[in-house]
Parts: structure tokens; C-alpha cells; sequence
């Protein structure tokens, strides 16, 4: 593909006035001279041409190729972004950025289901849809790629951007490229559950390395996992390298990743993008941030059992504050549970994770999973000093930033990172836990409306821990109970009524790890079990932990009358069937 001169600008009139609020919507920063407002100025590249503030910067990456495509700061970047860029491992936040490139195979490989193609004889895409807080568009008829990051402030100022563009005179056609339809994909997918077990040193770098890259530090560095920003509404860089394929590649040579989404910050901080001081409206936010990091995980391959971690930057707290963040990390935790991730939480001990240890036993809050703790001590270790008690999330259960913003050098591969210490495992979602319910009973009556008693505190509790708020378990069956449980129905396919009977309580009671058990197995995934069948069967199955010949038995049972394999063993099928409440 031939390349003329990549880009070129000139001053033009106004745009509405939406283009002249970007400024007020950045992430702090030093202080610059405001721009006339509503000035734009035309930026062309390979026959592609959009009007844009005046006071974005524009990148040619043909004349500064290692830039670090980065969005804390409004910015349009013209050419083919580097296989591995000089990114700061420190940027935080995001303004609104559009990146503009040629419709290569490797761009081709960063397209999603939700990529738009610009209409033959157009450079816009009307119905293009947002998807992980980018807007992209194939533009065929001059060859390029556009991908515009925004964050919600953001979003109507990019689209009004993209709603600039049209072709110029040398546009150059170019159709994207057939790896780019998904349809004839090979399903890549990590080696399995994220980080998975490993006691080591790691580290996290503001983009995903080059493959080149990650294959000199396998070979000659002190790592081997690796911090990657998959999702959220607050990523400071973009992820030109971050593909299925990558992640497939890394697992499968055996690196440990571990997933981070930056979304909502504390509302006691300057970020513009700040989670609710209402802590009702934190925790939903908290869930709509978990569902679209699931989205992201999914479609690179990192499976259920992964741990995400949700990344909320040093605040001063308050009593407000805290209950805001907790809020929010209680909304994320249900919410990842709800499809079998761990929830994990970035912050900085002094603030963000000596607040959560300080609420760890408080039952109105749920406890995410793994802590991931910046305290530049130095100290490659998972201690936590006076932060947090040593016997809190001490199951395999921490990441400790130890030293920040350090730039090393591999195999001729310098990368700005931050290092970091993991001791993680494979942590099954805790069973669903509220103060002073009983889950478990020697029968699970049918409940509704209506209802009240300590089947109905369970249910409201189970429900609640699936990610469907159904409020404060009291034991009285309300219509927020209700609505709870026909939309835990509709998620598992079941009869939508708001009635909790046999098949629901089945798909509550088993939750969790679906860990294989059988004759001679003990602990918590045993106990989900014996719930779960004394529902699906009718009859009591005691419930102690234990899997003995009794608990044999009733498997057996229940396999036989749900057409499986009657084996007496619990692998996936029989999970799932009890899951999906058969």
C-alpha cells in the first residue's frame, strides 16, 4: 500500500459547541492556554479527513513511530501504530483520542464484532456502536481504520468528531482484510483461569507489550506475569498488541496475566470520571463496569475462574468516600460472581485497601476476592505492613506493587513498568454468605410473593450474591425480591415468574466452582452439592461437607433422571445440568 505525505491540518471555523468542552473533561494535568472556543482545525490521512479541536495534539506515527498511543490527554494519531511503544507505565485517565491507520492485517486483527464499516462513497458510520468505550470504523474507500476511545463524558464529543469525516481526492480503497471476519476465526483462548497459580515476580506496563518484546523478558527476565489493561472507561493507553491471539500466545508460553479494568474513580478525587456518592447508585455502577470487563475478558479468550482486577487510584478518604468505593467493589464482586469470575481490587494500601480491610468481616459489603496493593517499599514480598492484617486475603490471595514507573531492559526491549509480587491461586468464588442466614435445610420449599421466614432471608441472600439485588435480606418476599428473581431466571433460561421453586433453588444453591467431587471429597464444594440435590430431588440430603455413600447415592440419582452418565462422579456435565437448574 503506497503512503503519500501522512497528514496535514488547517485552521477551520467552529463545530458545535460540544468540540470546545474537551478540555474541562481531561483528567488533571498542567495548566495551558485555553484554546478560542469551538476552533477546529482539519486533519487528512490516506484520504480520510475529520475536523478537531484545535487544542488536540496530532501524532504522525510514520515521523515518531515508538509514540505511545495514549488517551489521558486529547490527542489524534495518524499511521501504523509500533509494534512496542515508549509508553510511561504511570498514565492515568482518560480524555477522548482517535487513532487513524492503515487497513493492514494487523489492523485487521484488533476489529471486534462491534467494528462498523463505513457505506461505499462515505467516511461515516452512522450506527456505529461503542464497545469497551471505543468507537471503531472501517473506512474501505480510503483504506483505513479508525478507532475513537472515549469515556461517557466523552462519547457525544468523539461522535461528533467522526460525524466530520469524508474522503478526499486521493483516497486510496483498501478492504479489510479477511482475518478480520470473525465467522472463520479459530477460537484462541488463555491456557486457562487468570493468573492462575504462581508465587513470583510480575509486572504491569500501561500497554501490552510486542510479542517480540514478551519473548526476550520470558527468556531473560526475573518476571513471568504480567499486568494487561483490558477494559474500562478510564485507560490511559491504548492496546494496539492486546488481541486473543496475544493472550493465547503469553498463557500458552507460559506467562500469568492478570486482567485490569480502570473505570470509576472515588468520588473524593479530581478524576472526571467519578463513581456516584450514593452508594446505591456506586454499587450499580460497580455492575455495569464488571459486565462490560466480562465482555472484554470473553472476547480475548480469559475464561471464567480469572480473577479481574478493578483499579480505583489513591483518594483521601472520608467517611463518604469509603462508603462510596465499597459500595462500588460490592456491585463489581456480585456481578463477576454472577458468571464465575473472581473480583480483584487495585489501589493504593494507604487509602483504597486499608478502607476495604478495614470493612473485611462487615456483611453489608461483599469482600472481593484478591487484593492488588501499590506500597512502594521496595520489598518484592506480600506483606502489608500495619495496612491490613496478615491473616485477610492470605489465601493465595495478593499482588503487591512494590516498586513504580522503572524502565528495564531485556533482550533489547526497554519497557517502562511497575513491578510487582504475586501470591495467587486458584480461589474458588466463596460461597454466598449474609449475616445470620442459614443456607442450609432439610427442605427448600416453594416461595413467592408474600412469603416470609429464614427460606426466603436464604433465597434473597443467594440472589443477592448471583449479582440480583434483591436488597437487604429480611426474610420478607417484596416485589424487590421478586423482581430479582425473574431476572435471575431469565439469565439461566429458566420460567421468568418470580416464584423461587425446585429448578431456582437448584441453580442458587450451586453456584460456585464446579471443582470435580466425588467419593472421599470434603469442603465447601461438597456442601454446595448436597443443597443443591436436596432441591432438585425432593428429599434431605445431609448437608456436612462430606461426600459419602449417601451423597453417592442421591448423585446417582439425580444423574439417572436427568439423562446423564450415572456415574456417581460431579464433573462439569452434572454441575452444569444442576447450574442450569434441571
Amino acid at each position: 500500500m503506497s503512503f503519500r505525505t501522512p497528514w496535514r491540518t488547517r485552521a477551520r471555523a467552529a463545530l458545535p459547541a460540544v468540540l470546545a468542552v474537551v478540555g474541562a473533561l481531561a483528567v488533571p494535568g498542567p495548566a495551558q492556554a485555553d484554546p478560542a472556543p469551538g476552533t477546529t482545525r482539519s486533519v487528512a490521512y490516506h484520504g480520510y479527513r475529520i475536523e478537531v479541536p484545535s487544542d488536540w495534539q496530532v501524532v504522525d506515527l510514520t515521523e515518531n513511530p515508538r509514540a505511545c498511543l495514549r488517551f489521558d490527554r486529547p490527542a489524534v494519531y495518524l499511521g501504523e501504530p509500533a509494534a512496542q511503544s515508549d509508553c510511561p507505565a504511570g498514565v492515568v485517565g482518560r480524555s477522548a483520542g482517535i487513532v487513524v491507520e492503515p487497513l493492514t492485517a494487523g489492523a485487521a486483527a484488533r476489529t471486534t464484532a462491534a467494528t462498523a464499516r463505513a457505506p461505499r462513497g462515505t467516511a461515516v458510520a452512522p450506527s456505529a456502536a461503542s464497545s469497551n468505550d471505543s468507537i471503531q470504523v472501517a473506512v474501505e474507500d480510503a483504506g483505513v481504520l479508525v478507532t475513537a476511545a472515549h469515556t461517557p463524558g466523552t462519547e457525544t464529543l468523539v461522535r461528533g468528531v467522526l460525524a466530520t469525516a469524508e474522503l478526499t481526492e486521493g483516497a486510496e480503497p483498501a478492504a479489510l482484510p479477511s482475518t478480520a471476519r470473525r465467522a472463520d476465526a479459530v477460537p484462541l483462548a488463555a491456557a486457562g483461569p487468570q493468573p492462575g497459580d504462581y508465587l513470583g515476580k510480575g509486572f504491569d506496563a500501561c500497554a501490552a507489550p510486542s510479542q517480540a518484546a514478551m519473548d526476550a523478558w520470558q527468556a531473560s527476565s526475573p518476571y513471568s506475569a504480567v499486568g494487561v489493561y483490558i477494559s474500562g472507561s478510564f485507560r490511559g493507553c491504548a492496546q494496539p498488541n492486546l488481541t486473543a491471539s496475544w493472550v493465547t500466545h503469553q498463557t500458552g508460553n507460559g506467562w500469568h496475566l492478570f486482567p485490569i479494568d480502570v473505570g470509576r474513580q472515588a468520588p473524593c478525587t479530581n478524576y472526571s470520571l467519578k463513581m456516584s456518592t450514593d452508594p446505591a447508585t456506586a454499587k450499580a455502577q460497580g455492575v455495569t463496569a464488571a459486565a462490560g470487563a466480562i465482555s472484554a475478558a470473553s472476547g480475548l479468550g480469559i475464561p471464567a475462574g480469572s480473577a479481574i482486577y478493578s483499579d480505583i487510584e489513591a483518594y483521601t478518604s472520608t467517611p463518604s468516600c469509603k462508603a462510596s468505593v465499597l459500595s462500588y467493589l460490592s456491585g463489581w464482586t456480585e456481578r463477576l460472581h454472577s458468571s464465575g469470575y473472581l473480583s480483584g481490587f487495585y489501589s493504593s494500601a494507604a487509602s483504597g485497601i486499608k478502607d476495604a480491610a478495614a470493612e473485611y468481616g462487615n456483611g453489608a459489603y461483599t469482600r472481593v476476592d484478591h487484593l492488588f496493593y501499590a506500597w512502594w517499599n521496595g520489598a518484592a514480598d506480600t506483606g502489608t505492613g500495619s495496612y491490613v492484617p496478615a491473616s485477610y486475603w492470605s489465601g493465595h490471595q495478593r499482588i503487591h506493587q512494590y516498586a513504580g514507573e522503572v524502565t528495564e531492559s531485556y533482550g533489547g526491549y526497554s519497557i517502562n513498568i511497575d513491578r510487582d509480587y504475586l501470591d495467587v491461586g486458584d480461589v474458588a468464588t466463596p460461597a454466598p454468605t449474609c449475616t445470620g442466614a442459614n443456607l442450609g435445610f432439610t427442605a427448600y420449599p416453594t416461595v413467592r410473593s408474600g412469603s416470609t421466614g429464614e427460606q426466603v432471608k436464604a433465597a434473597q441472600c443467594l440472589l443477592k450474591a448471583a449479582g440480583f439485588d434483591p436488597g437487604t435480606p429480611d426474610g420478607i418476599f417484596g416485589s424487590g425480591t421478586a423482581t430479582a428473581a425473574r431476572n435471575f431466571q431469565s439469565s439461566k433460561g429458566l420460567t421468568a415468574d418470580g416464584v423461587v421453586g425446585a429448578k431456582t433453588w437448584t441453580a442458587l444453591l450451586s453456584r460456585g466452582a464446579t471443582t470435580t467431587v466425588r467419593n472421599g471429597s470434603t469442603g465447601e464444594a461438597v456442601s454446595r452439592l448436597q443443597r443443591a440435590l436436596t432441591a432438585a430431588l425432593g428429599r434431605t440430603v445431609s448437608v456436612d461437607g462430606v461426600f459419602g455413600s449417601g451423597t453417592e447415592q442421591a448423585v446417582r440419582d439425580y444423574q439417572s433422571s436427568r439423562g446423564l452418565g450415572s456415574d456417581g462422579v460431579v464433573g462439569a456435565a452434572t454441575w452444569g445440568a444442576l447450574q442450569a437448574g434441571r
